[in-house]
Formats: structure tokens, sequence, C-alpha cells
């Protein structure tokens, strides 16, 4: 209790520099947190993805299709034992800004591959029973004021026209990583449309197939399998589990995701230096001090526990400070942000990196006015000049 005193007390000796100091650590190790939050984000697909699904596509690239016909000839591999398919329609709501990821799929199989999507069962009753119908997540609902019943119109980019839908369900994540901002509608609604237009031959194509398998185990071998039924057509297929499927658009920004993550440490290098000088001029603040201790009878140890006590108060402080202030923040930046990271949620593995960082950054931080205090003679001590 009595060393307690002395390190709360020694801390507040000189407030402005302590309280500033404790606002760097705040500042940094709130914006690591937040960095390291948005490396999460833009794995969030690759983390909600199942190892029961599999994603076949064109095997030259994802823009070329793949004919409709495939869907009866995959579900007779062994090992499948469900298959969805669909398209990237890529509509826009009034307005370029209002961005959302939106697909035409088969919906009453899509749904079975995705129970991660909870939607009410009259719900999905209607959904299911209305051609023109379309299930939105509850996010993107909310952004626009949609409820069900309401006549939503996007506008085709790829596939011109003004494409007119029936919201009949909005559905809510099973988890927090499950993305709540997309916008799906038929694939038979879309089909039909295609025909009366100049994309008519794509009204037999598919972009991607979507797979469900018996046992994970199997991933690898019904993957050679369908690619191998398709080897040397007009159309070859690449099957890869989902995960590899969303890492490959990961791998497109890895760039992006090595600068953040080397930013985010670079904030605690330059934190750390700061609160080592701010201990180093309070070692040399109290270097008369630490000798009248030792005059007093009291041992280095004691010398060693006040000085990285003071400096852990100060770090934990600010850690603590920024651990709080993580959450607001991240929900403000996550709102703002929902049309470009659609999942924004702080993990735990992140709160306990902030943590440790603090912890670390304290401890590192008196490593130097450790040193000064265990090499200082008695005397030198005593005729210090503070």
């Amino acid at each position: 209790m009595f060393i307690i005193k002395i390190i709360i007390r020694n801390a507040s000796r000189h407030s402005l520099r302590t309280f500033l100091t404790v606002l760097g650590v705040t500042v940094a190790v709130l914006a690591f947190g937040l960095l390291q939050t948005i490396v999460s984000a833009w794995y969030a697909g690759v983390d909600a993805s199942s190892a029961s699904r599999l994603v076949a596509r064109n095997a030259i690239s994802l823009v070329f299709s793949l004919p409709i016909s495939y869907r009866d000839k995959i579900r007779q591999v062994e090992g499948v034992q469900t298959v969805s398919y669909g398209n990237w329609f890529g509509g826009i709501y009034i307005d370029e800004k209002n961005f959302f990821a939106n697909f035409a799929f088969d919906l009453r199989t899509y749904l079975e591959l995705y129970p991660e999507y909870i939607i009410p069962e009259e719900q999905k009753k209607e959904l299911l029973l209305d051609r023109k119908a379309a299930v939105v997540g509850a996010k993107t609902a909310h952004k626009y004021g949609w409820k069900v019943g309401d006549t939503v119109t996007l506008r085709g980019t790829i596939f011109p026209g003004n494409w007119d839908f029936t919201i009949r369900a909005i559905y809510n994540g099973r988890d927090k990583n499950v993305d709540e901002t997309q916008f799906f509608f038929h694939w038979d609604y879309f089909s039909e449309s295609l025909k009366k237009g100049q994309f008519a031959r794509r009204s037999n194509e598919a972009g991607i197939y979507v797979i469900g398998i018996e046992k994970p185990e199997l991933a690898a071998e019904v993957s050679q399998r369908i690619d191998g039924m398709f080897k040397n057509s007009m159309a070859e297929t690449l099957t890869e589990t989902e995960k590899a499927f969303q890492m490959s658009f990961i791998s497109m920004t890895e760039a992006i995701i090595i600068a953040v993550k080397v930013v985010s440490f670079l904030v605690i290098f330059i934190i750390l230096a700061v609160v080592a000088n701010t201990m180093a001029m309070t070692a040399r603040e109290r270097l008369r001090e630490y000798a009248v201790f030792r005059c007093l009878g009291f041992g280095m140890q004691m010398i060693v526990l006040i000085i990285i006590g003071e400096s852990l108060l100060i770090t934990t402080a600010g850690g603590g400070l920024a651990i709080l202030c993580t959450f607001p923040l991240a929900k403000v930046f996550g709102d703002y942000m929902s049309t470009y990271i659609p999942i924004f949620n702080v993990t735990n593995e992140t709160l306990l990196l902030d943590v440790v960082i603090s912890l670390t950054v304290g401890v590192l931080a008196c490593v130097i006015p450790v040193w000064y205090a265990l090499r200082m003679k008695l005397a030198e001590g005593l005729r210090a000049v503070v």
C-alpha cells in the first residue's frame, strides 16, 4: 500500500506531463485497435466461410460464365448434397453512392446452403412464392428505411434497365461476422428478364455455383471430380472451398493490408519512444530521492518497483481509456463505412492486443530509468542537482 501511494503521488506530481503522456498512449492504442479492426473486417468474409461449401467458377476468370446445364451434372457428383447457382447483378439504388452487393440466385437452394441468414418463417414463405421478391440484410434495410412489402427499383449497370423488386424478407446474421448488407433476388426473374433483351444468351449462364458437400474433409476430392468432369470442355471449371474463393479477392488488396498493419505497429513504436522519454526525464529528476530512499534503508528492489509501477500506471490508464473509446468510435466508423466495409466488429483478439501492448510499452519504457537507478552511486545521487 505504501508503494502504491508513492507511485500515484509521483505520477501526479507533474500533472500536465502525465496527462499529455496518458493522452498520447490513448490515441496510439486507439489508433492501433481501429487499424487492427480494419484488417479483421477485411478478412470477415473469409472467417465467415463454411468448410462444407465449395464455389465453382469459370477456370479462365470470374468474368466468364458457366452453362446452367452444369447444375444437374454437378448434383450427380458423389459427395455433393446441394447445388445453387447465381450471378452478380451490380444494380444501383437511385445513385452510385448507394452501393450494396446484390445478386440473382436460386433462392430456395441458396438459403438452404446459408443457414446463418436468419429469416422469419412467414417471410421466407412469401419470399419463395413471389417471383419478383427480394431478401435484404437488416443493415441495408435500416439504412434506407425499407420494410417488408416495399417496392425497390435498382438501375442495372451490367444489365441495363430499371428492375423492380418487392421486399418480402429481411434477414439477420446468426453470428456477428455475417454480412447484413446484401440483397438477393430470384434467378428465375433475372433469367426471364434477360431473354427479352440483348443479353438473351446470358439467361442460360451462371456466374458461380455454390455447392454444399456432405463432409468438409471431402472438399478436395469433390473439387477434383467436378473439375475433371468439365475438363477440355468449352467452359472448364475451377472449384475451390468458399474460404479459398474469398481469399482470392483478399489477395488483390494484399499490399493495402500490409500497409495498414505496418502503420498500426509504427504508431506503437512512436508512443513507446514518447513514454520512454517521459520516464527517463522522471528518473533524472528523482535521482536524489532514490538516493535518500537507499539511505533510509530501502533496497533497490523497491526503487525499481516504483519506477515500473509509475510507467505501468500511465500506460494502462491510456490503454484503458483507449479500449473504452474503441467501441463507440468503431460503431460510428462502421456505420459511415458500411458501404465498403460491411462488417466492422471489434474482436476479442484486438482487445487482448491492446492490453498486451499497453503493458509491454509500460515495461519497455522504464528500462532506461531502471538502468539509471541501478548504476547510480549513493554519493552521486545525493549530490544530484534537480
